[in-house]
């Protein structure tokens, strides 16, 4: 590379990857041309960049993986994100009313139920008699895996964006009940806005952490009635997530029905009762929903962080007892043809949660779309000067071409941190 003159250029591209190292790479072309706003004539060529001109041969692109055990640059681009999308529904900003801080809303956890005894930290004894640390790797593993329900396990994991959706329905339900209106006659009046994010427990099942708000009738930009109150949400919360249920499978006779655990923590975000003596405050609780979007299956019970192609793999690979069998149980469930809607095969390495990690009501804030739209009008506007006359008009023709760094350019990215403003966007020339 030094000696073809592509040294400080090759530098240049792989600096604008900020950080990740396993980016897309794309063969093709794009040429911006200048278009007269008066007569809408193409003119001339602003800008032209064709990928095998660039020192790397292709144009690199981010893979924007969101799991921090693939692309740790990547992933906290994606958190920072959450932590936006989220704070905005809390305190406003980025088109979100700065009132909506002054609406009711609380931070609520659903777990899933139990599966059979499992290891436990407590102040005490665990009932296997041991004193176990925050860190022993039993922690979340069956007491006596012969006697844990796999079967359920994966099946309640398949299943959670289902009982979710049932839960916001019952959850309208509730709320309209308490104020002594119909579903219809709510909307009239107010609506339930909610972000939330999946996070797998120990023992390899998802619940859920989530931001739910009361809002007037056009979401955060009316405020609410006077009834509305985080005491009033609290009380329909609990309401509606014990009446919220789904009707699994019958897998060989056996019927599997699916309800949230027993366990439900709601808290008004307002005090000083944060887990760890943190208060309940929009930034902490924004934090705490953000640091698990970029976390997996693969983190808590150290599962894999890819899909399997064959069943044979799992004897290879390095991960627990637990989770293999976790995996395991997804896939042999996956073989089954009134099953196939499921696609546990394709979800295996997450046992069987094929949701999205981050979702969130329509009126709630901004979009994760437009945060990445908006850096990228961002990074455009200080790469390429604005056209005086008018618009432009730009042809592009991209293919895929492969992915990863090669050993020279993964040896020059490990040594350049990554220019500030730079995350997120696609390399240029």
């Amino acid at each position: 590379m030094a000696n073809s003159g592509t040294l400080p250029g090759i530098l240049r591209q792989l600096s604008g990857l900020g950080g990740c190292t396993h980016p897309i790479r794309l063969d093709g072309h794009r040429t911006e041309y200048a278009v007269d706003i008066r007569t809408g004539e193409i003119g001339s060529v602003l800008h032209h960049l064709d990928a095998s001109a660039l020192p790397a041969g292709h144009l690199l692109v981010r893979c924007n993986n969101r799991r921090a055990t693939r692309c740790r640059a990547c992933a906290e681009v994606y958190r920072r994100d959450t932590f936006h999308l989220i704070a905005t529904g809390l305190r406003g900003g980025k088109g979100t009313p700065d009132t909506v801080a002054a609406h009711p809303r609380v931070f609520a956890t659903f777990t899933a139920p139990g599966f059979g005894p499992v290891h436990n930290r407590t102040d005490k004894r665990c009932r296997c008699g041991v004193q176990h640390d925050q860190d022993d790797a039993v922690l979340g593993t069956p007491l006596d895996p012969g006697r844990y329900d796999y079967e359920a396990a994966v099946l309640w994991n398949a299943h959670t964006g289902a009982l979710w959706r049932r839960f916001t329905i019952y959850l309208r339900r509730e709320v309209a009940k308490r104020a002594g209106l119909s579903q219809r006659a709510l909307r009239q009046y107010a609506r339930v806005a909610f972000a939330k994010v999946a996070e797998y427990q120990r023992r390899g099942a998802v619940h859920f952490h989530a931001v739910i708000r009361l809002d007037g009738p056009d979401g955060g930009h009316t405020p609410p009635p006077a009834w509305a109150t985080a005491e009033l949400l609290t009380d329909a919360i609990h309401a509606a997530a014990a009446k919220a249920r789904v009707d699994g499978p019958t897998v060989d006779d056996r019927a599997h029905s699916f309800t949230f655990g027993r366990q439900l923590d709601v808290r008004t975000i307002r005090g000083a009762d944060f887990p760890g003596d943190q208060a309940l405050t929009d930034r902490a609780v924004a934090a705490y929903i953000a640091k698990y979007a970029t976390k997996g299956a693969e983190t808590a019970t150290g599962a894999l962080d890819r899909p399997l192609k064959f069943a044979a793999e799992l004897a290879q690979l390095d991960i627990s007892d637990h989770a293999r069998r976790l995996i395991r149980t997804a896939w042999t469930l996956g073989a089954r043809k009134d099953l196939d809607h499921l696609r546990l095969r394709a979800w295996a390495h997450m046992l069987g949660f094929r949701g999205h990690f981050s979702t969130k009501s329509r009126t709630y804030s901004t979009t994760l779309g437009a945060l990445r739209t908006a850096r990228a009008d961002w990074r455009r506007t200080q790469n390429t000067p604005e056209h005086p006359t008018g618009t432009t008009h730009v042809l592009a023709h991209w293919v895929f071409a492969g992915t990863g760094l090669s050993a020279a350019e993964e040896w020059l990215a490990a040594s350049l941190t990554p220019a500030p403003g730079t995350e997120g966007e696609p390399t240029h020339a």
